[in-house]
């Protein structure tokens, strides 16, 4: 069974911070390439950071060096440590495997006031 579960947004201040955890399914977990993908609204979802299964991570240029991938693959839970947020961060949040699944979790609202 897929399962794609994220949790931990919330409204906060310019330069403020959150942590989003998501928990994936074994099957698509533990050997797999994951990511956090965001879409804000009237956009297309774009990756935002991924790690592979052996912790190599990329970022994408908007939140390098404010956000932080990591994973843990005993727990099969990925999370994005968000520091220095901008109001240009508000969007949903969604995690999915890399290359993507057609399957998508419900996601987690992110928004950053100004």
């Amino acid at each position: 069974q897929v399962q794609l579960v994220e949790s931990g947004g919330g409204l906060v201040q310019a330069g403020g911070s959150l942590r989003l955890s998501c928990t994936a399914s074994r099957s698509i977990f533990s050997i797999n390439a994951m990511a956090w993908y965001r879409q804000a609204p009237g956009k297309q979802r774009v990756l935002v950071a991924s790690i592979t299964s052996g912790g190599s991570r990329n970022y994408a240029d908007s939140v390098k060096g404010r956000f932080t991938i990591s994973r843990d693959n005993a727990k099969n839970t990925m999370y994005l440590q968000m520091n220095s947020l901008k109001p240009g961060d508000t969007a949903v949040y969604y995690c999915n495997k890399v290359p993507q699944l057609a399957y998508w979790g419900q996601g987690t609202q992110v928004t950053v006031s100004a």
